[in-house]
């Protein structure tokens, strides 16, 4: 929808335009097919929630309002997960105590399923292996920590 018939939509479906508007308006509604098309579709809905209002005005029941305020007082939250839990203690202690528990019986039997490894070599012997590794250059220290990384993986 263009600018020109946006801006003044509302008073316009209304019936509220002043007349100079209103004719500015019509104007760009009469050259434009797609302005004439949103406008007729706002219109047909407009008649529509014109169509569901009653004739007759709708009365509450005496204490009514009192009634329903009464319930909303009345309503208790519902329960959540952290309501649970701060609420009940021993509940919360029985689930950490729970959880501590399960945690220790996975543990251990992941360490009595651990397989054995060979034993690396030291360091020293990394070291003892190495033929005089020159220390004073830059390769020399990378050729050492290459070298102990691997061993020690």
């Amino acid at each position: 929808m263009h600018a020109a018939v946006m801006d003044s939509l509302e008073d316009y479906l209304s019936g509220s335009l002043g007349k100079a508007d209103r004719q500015r308006v019509e104007a760009h509604l009469s050259k434009c097919e797609m302005c004439r098309e949103e406008i007729a579709a706002m219109q047909e809905v407009s008649l529509l929630f014109e169509g569901l209002r009653s004739s007759q005005p709708v009365e509450a029941a005496p204490g009514f309002y009192a009634k329903v305020m009464q319930r909303v007082e009345e309503r208790r939250p519902a329960p959540s997960f952290a309501a649970l839990l701060a609420g009940n203690l021993v509940f919360g202690r029985r689930l950490a105590f729970t959880c501590l528990v399960t945690l220790a019986l996975l543990g251990s039997y992941l360490v009595t399923r651990e397989t054995h490894y060979a034993p690396a070599p030291s360091p020293e012997a990394v070291m003892a292996q190495q033929d005089s590794p020159s220390f004073g250059s830059a390769p020399g220290h990378d050729a050492m920590l290459v070298t102990l990384t691997t061993y020690e993986h």
